[in-house]
Parts: C-alpha cells; structure tokens; sequence
C-alpha cells in the first residue's frame, strides 16, 4: 500500500499562510507537510457504514457516489478568529481538486459566513438538484445529532423538490491516523527548528516544547 504525499501548492488558496524553508537539503512546504492520500485502500471495518469507497465512475448518474448535479456543503463549527474561518475554504479547494466534484461550498454552523443556508442556496444556483451536507467533525456529538439537521432543515425548506443528506462525521477511519501522525511529526521537526510552523499555526508561536518548573 503506497502513500502519496500531495504537493500542496495545488490545493491551497492564495489567501492562505504558505511558506517554505530549505531542510536537509531539500525544500519542504510549510502548508502543511501533513495531508496525505492513499491509492488502492482496502478497508477491513466490518460495517458498511464505515467504509468510504470512492472512484472515477461516482461521478456519474446512477451510480451511489457523488453525481454531476450533486452539490456538497462541507461544514465546520465556525470561528470567531477568522484565520480559521479561511482554513475551511483552503480544505473545500483542495477537496474539490482532489475529487473533481464540480460543486463544493463551505458552510459554518455558526459564528461566521456562509451559513448552512447559504451553501445551500448557492448549490441549488449552480445547478444542484441534491446536496450532501457533510459535517467537517469528528465524532457524533450534539451538532450532529441535533443542530446541523435542524439547519439543513430550514435551509431546505426554501427549496422544494431539492433532496438532501446530512452524512457521518468523519468517525473512525484508518486514514486519520496518517493525518494524526503526520501532524506530530511536523510539529516535533518544526519544535527542533527543522521546518518552518505549518498553516494552522503561522504567526501563533504555539508550537514549542515546554517545560513547567518543578515544584519545590
């Protein structure tokens, strides 16, 4: 099984914090080293429910993937630091580029723009006649139980013939422990002074060892 490690200049949007640093000789992309993706996965889960199974022919009428006239709402919890805001619409770009899915919006739950609402809405404008809603989180708390359902709801309801799915969050799937440990990794070479600090924590200083002084 190989992994491939994505060149992230493809993906990311010109707004976002990319810089790079030249690393044992070679130039390393601060933004950020982590995402990877797979080829040729074999997931082993004995549920259905948590198997994501994706190709080239989901795009296509009749097939259970995402179709041409499909738009995907891709939503977080939302921020009132909008440098977080912004990290959702690089992930959506390069979702969007990865899968090829001609229509792909960004939406907050709360605290910040665009709502549920609006993806929606913008789906429906570009020609959507289905939106999947998918929770950009990881477990099934409250927001995914309750208050993601009861927006896709209302922002249904202005809509009608339009059918919609609220999916999984993204749950226990083997690749998160790539990202995970990818994640570590980059930070542990960035608090050695290897790489330069990563998308996430550009201009913060948070990625640093620390050591709490003992008490006497």
């Amino acid at each position: 099984m190989s992994i491939n490690l994505l060149p992230i200049y493809q993906y990311t949007n010109p707004i976002s914090f990319v810089s790079s640093t030249a690393a044992r000789g070679s130039l390393i992309e601060a933004s950020p080293r982590f995402v990877k993706v797979r080829t040729n996965i074999r997931h082993s889960y004995p549920s259905a429910r948590l198997r994501c199974v994706m190709n080239d022919t989901s795009l296509h009428e009749g097939s259970a993937g995402v179709a041409y006239k499909d738009g995907v709402v891709i939503v977080d919890h939302g921020s009132r630091r909008q440098e977080s805001n912004l990290l959702l619409n690089d992930f959506v770009m390069m979702f969007k580029n990865k899968t090829g899915y001609p229509i792909v919006e960004p939406a907050h739950m709360e605290l910040a723009e665009p709502s549920i609402k609006d993806a929606f809405g913008s789906c429906v404008q570009q020609g959507a006649n289905r939106v999947i809603i998918s929770p950009f989180f990881l477990f099934p708390g409250r927001h995914w139980h309750q208050d993601i359902p009861s927006l896709a709801d209302a922002a249904a309801s202005e809509y009608p013939g339009i059918s919609y799915l609220v999916t999984a969050p993204l749950g226990l799937h083997e690749l998160l422990v790539d990202v995970m440990k990818d994640r570590i990794d980059y930070c542990l070479s960035h608090a050695a002074g290897k790489v330069d600090e990563c998308a996430v924590c550009a201009g913060t200083g948070r990625c640093k060892m620390k050591l709490q002084d003992s008490k006497s």
